[in-house]
């Protein structure tokens, strides 16, 4: 059946709601399937785009798919891709993706998009990476819908950007196998990136409790006075709703806490990170307690002490997404550290044939992380 793309309207929402049901269920841990307020701001926010597939002789919609960004963002991520089942294998997944491109990065309106990818298949990996879409990594036990599933992370550029990045000069040893397979798959260049062992990171000396505050508007307000310079924090499209404070006022902890998905995003600590590291098991034990199953960080790959950091605290290198952020000085690499609380299993995982070498580099990061170097006795 032919279908007609164009913009989401406010009239749409309803049967939005009900394409997202037929979808996924009632399990779809996303605000722009499920709540009509957090849709219609989407719908008619300038920084993004929302776009329908739609049956022109009935009008009932047949697919959906949104690239969100903000203002002042050049970032952009692909959410909300779905098609109703009694329209799949007609490529509409493939055709709402490459006009959500067309009109978000094609245009100069962004830099880069990016988009989380379930595992379960192999079909939405093909549908972005037929799009232009290259793999950057492995979150495993990122969201729980009906179970805990891992996610592939992806991202497409704007021509020229990769090509804007700024080098790096090192970073810590347990990176390397996820650095190899970037340059591998994406053809970068990290051969002046020096290898070096993980600073050491002093045991923890705060006795300090921490309490835990979830108002997601009095939390919105005190991040921006204390964030006021957003060079300071850097985590496109995570406005935190969580609050993490030590009862001796030593610093304060800004998170995104889905409780739906079961997942966590550190955003940004006060008055800095040296402070957070300090208690980053705490933060961690205290999100876990919370029901967050895995807990993530985006660190820029130059920062070689904050990855240390997160490395002693079993924080994974599971993802590396090349030029994500802009400035005067060309563009920087970031990296997702992630670390779960649940078993990893991964014989539930499809992955398509160019993600296979970051699940690979993720599951040598974890042994060198977790299991014991043994010594035999002669």
């Amino acid at each position: 059946m032919t279908t007609t793309i164009e913009a989401a309207a406010p009239a749409d929402i309803a049967d939005l709601r009900q394409l997202y049901y037929a979808v996924y269920g009632p399990h779809y841990p996303v605000a722009l399937g499920t709540d009509p307020a957090e849709m219609s701001r989407l719908i008619a926010d300038p920084h993004s785009l929302w776009l329908v597939a739609r049956c022109p002789r009935t009008g009932s919609l047949a697919g959906s798919a949104a690239i969100r960004s903000e203002a002042g963002s050049r970032t952009g991520k692909l959410e909300g891709l779905a098609v109703h089942p009694d329209h799949r294998a007609a490529g509409l997944a493939g055709a709402l993706t490459e006009e959500l491109c067309a009109r978000m990065l094609d245009t100069g309106r962004l830099d880069s998009v990016y988009a989380t990818v379930r595992t379960v298949s192999v079909g939405p990996q093909r549908v972005v990476s037929r799009n232009g879409f290259r793999p950057l990594g492995v979150l495993p036990n990122a969201v729980a819908l009906n179970s805990r599933e891992s996610l592939a992370l992806y991202a497409r550029h704007s021509a020229g950007v990769l090509d804007r990045r700024v080098p790096v000069a090192e970073v810590p040893a347990p990176l390397a196998p996820l650095l190899r397979t970037v340059e591998r798959n994406l053809g970068i260049d990290y051969a002046g990136t020096a290898v070096t062992p993980p600073r050491p990171t002093p045991a923890s000396t705060t006795t300090a409790r921490l309490e835990m505050i979830e108002a997601p508007g009095f939390v919105r307000r005190r991040f921006h006075d204390r964030f006021p310079d957003a060079d300071r924090w850097f985590y496109p499209l995570h406005t935190p709703n969580t609050l993490l404070v030590a009862d001796d006022d030593r610093f304060e902890v800004y998170a995104y806490l889905n409780r739906t998905g079961r997942y966590c995003a550190l955003v940004a600590a006060h008055p800095g990170p040296a402070e957070a590291a300090d208690c980053l098991e705490a933060v961690t034990r205290t999100l876990t307690h919370a029901g967050a199953g895995y807990v993530e960080a985006l660190l820029p790959l130059s920062q070689h002490g904050k990855l240390s950091a997160f490395l002693a605290q079993g924080f994974i290198p599971s993802a590396l997404y090349p030029a994500m952020r802009p400035d005067a000085d060309g563009f920087h690499d970031y990296v997702v550290m992630s670390r779960t609380a649940e078993q990893i299993d991964f014989r539930g995982v499809v992955v398509d044939e160019p993600l296979q070498p970051y699940l690979d580099a993720y599951v040598s990061a974890w042994a060198s992380t977790y299991l014991p170097t043994l010594e035999v006795a002669s």
